[in-house]
């Protein structure tokens, strides 16, 4: 693709994102799903790869997503709507696919499922080709006209800017105090409100609309297209081609580039820690300095903070990804990133655990702490692999991580969890700090799996009267329903949680 041409479609990608955010942030799915499909064919066609004409049987992707696009403002059913949704963007990326010169519909329906994956990862990191592209190759007398570093440092500081922003804005949304002293040392006093979701979203936006309309111009890359074209089936030849299409990607930046995105986004994630550990790590006095509680500020922000953690983790994987030289000041800015993020999901972690004590456990809550602690980990795993230079292992650590959390929620019981350490709190207040709730919600406790009933049971004699007879109440109503549901009857419906919860409502209730 010229650099020109690629230029342009940065500009219309960009162009894409602030209309999907105005047309998707607050009103509900409708016509703005019809008129997106419609503008993101339209510049797929536009930017489609010269000398490559689409296949005539594949006409029918770009109208099947139209209409399908169509349906969802036809129809009010959420669900129905879902799926004409999902259908119509699935049509709209094996459009690309076809716009690219690629032939989709005379393939068999494993094929399309290998194009369909391709198009899932280029969408999410096919920016990368067109910033490849807008670099272009210096011409013989541009050398004389510019000085050989002011093109990488701006092309570092164009990819650094909206990166740190990103982080910024969640760092703003998440923490008040970080918002105030941003303003201080920007000399600003700016109300954000709704526009660090918004940023966030346009920009997300643009990057992905980038990676759609890179298919169309670019195409799959060459070692997929040729498996697709089952040119090379064999496992030897797959990890050949695996291999160079990662290769394909080394390069794409410079280490000036990927220094100077190291720098910005250090310097956001270190004014927020430095902030973090004044406040929320300086203990009650300092919070109430500024007039605000523990539960207060810790009600908001750390799912911001987790979203800013996996941003960081991200942008390391892709600068590893792209560039080619690894100099000892990118690998030093590179393990900084990893330190600080680390502390941002410290403070997040905090944040939950002074939430949690003030008003008590969720499944939801502990579903994030458990993120958390996995989070932390990768990040340290991936300090390692980047030191290490072996990046490319990084989803075999993911993997194993996510599959040891898994069996750790397994072995802990989310529900029991939940619902034992809320009753502890219901029979002894002084668990619960001063500004906290040390009541008990009944009503949530009966939304909890069958693993909550024998704790519920257990304690049911210790309660506070006020909750005794609410709990008895719903353990009776499971007992009835646990006897009468011919769903739970049968070998074929036997479960270890559910028959302890028979036996500790035997046990309590004298069934």
């Amino acid at each position: 693709m010229p650099r020109h041409h690629a230029r342009r479609l940065l500009v219309v990608a960009l162009a894409m994102g602030a209309l999907t955010e105005v047309l998707f942030d607050g009103p509900a799915l409708g016509l703005n799903l019809l008129i997106l499909v419609g503008a993101a064919l339209a510049a797929a066609w536009r930017f489609r790869r010269e000398g490559r004409a689409p296949d005539p049987l594949d006409t029918w992707l770009p109208v099947a997503a139209i209409v399908l696009a169509a349906f969802v403002a036809v129809r009010a059913d959420p669900f129905l709507g879902a799926l004409d949704a999902l259908a119509a963007l699935a049509c709209c990326g094996l459009s690309a696919v076809s716009f690219s010169g690629l032939v989709v519909t005379r393939r068999s329906a494993s094929i399309v499922v290998a194009i369909g994956m391709w198009v899932g990862a280029l969408v999410s990191i096919g920016a990368l080709r067109v910033l490849r592209a807008s670099r272009g190759e210096p011409t013989a007398g541009s050398a004389h006209r510019r000085p050989a570093w002011l093109a990488p440092v701006a092309r570092g500081l164009l990819l650094a800017i909206p990166l740190a922003l990103m982080m910024a804005t969640l760092f703003a949304s998440a923490d008040p105090i970080f918002r105030r002293g941003l303003d201080d040392l920007l000399g600003l006093r700016i109300d954000l409100g709704a526009l660090p979701g918004r940023v966030l979203f346009a920009i997300s936006a643009g990057w992905f609309t980038a990676g759609f309309l890179s298919i169309a111009a670019h195409g799959i890359p060459e070692p997929a297209a040729g498996f697709l074209d089952g040119t090379s089936i064999s496992g030897s030849s797959l990890g050949a081609a695996s291999r160079t299409v990662e290769r394909g990607w080394t390069g794409i930046l410079g280490a000036t580039e990927a220094i100077i995105v190291l720098v910005a986004v250090d310097a956001v994630a270190a004014l927020f820690v430095g902030l973090q550990v004044g406040y929320l790590f300086g203990g009650l006095d300092t919070l109430a300095a500024i007039g605000m509680t523990y539960a207060d500020y810790a009600r908001r922000g750390y799912f911001e903070l987790v979203a800013a953690a996996g941003l960081a983790g991200g942008i390391l994987v892709g600068l590893d990804l792209a560039i080619a030289r690894r100099p000892a000041a990118y690998l030093a800015l590179a393990v900084t990133l990893v330190a600080l993020t680390i502390a941002v999901l410290l403070s997040a972690a905090v944040r939950l655990g002074l939430y949690q004590d003030a008003y008590g456990w969720t499944e939801l809550r502990l579903y994030v702490a458990v993120s958390i602690a996995a989070l932390a980990v990768t990040l340290v795993v991936l300090g390692a692999l980047v030191l290490a230079a072996r990046t490319r292992w990084l989803g075999h650590a993911m993997a194993a991580i996510g599959l040891v959390s898994l069996i750790g929620l397994n072995a802990m019981a989310p529900p029991a969890f939940v619902a034992e350490r809320n009753v502890a709190r219901a029979i002894d207040p002084s668990l619960v700090p001063p500004d906290g709730w040390s009541g008990l919600d009944v009503e949530y406790l009966a939304v909890l799996p069958d693993d909550a009933i024998p704790v519920l049971a257990d304690a049911l004699p210790r309660l506070p009267a006020e909750y005794a007879a609410a709990v008895r109440d719903l353990l009776e109503a499971r007992a009835a329903e646990l006897a009468t549901d011919p769903a739970y009857a049968g070998l074929a419906a036997w479960n270890l949680g559910r028959e302890r919860a028979r036996e500790a409502l035997a046990r309590t209730l004298g069934r």
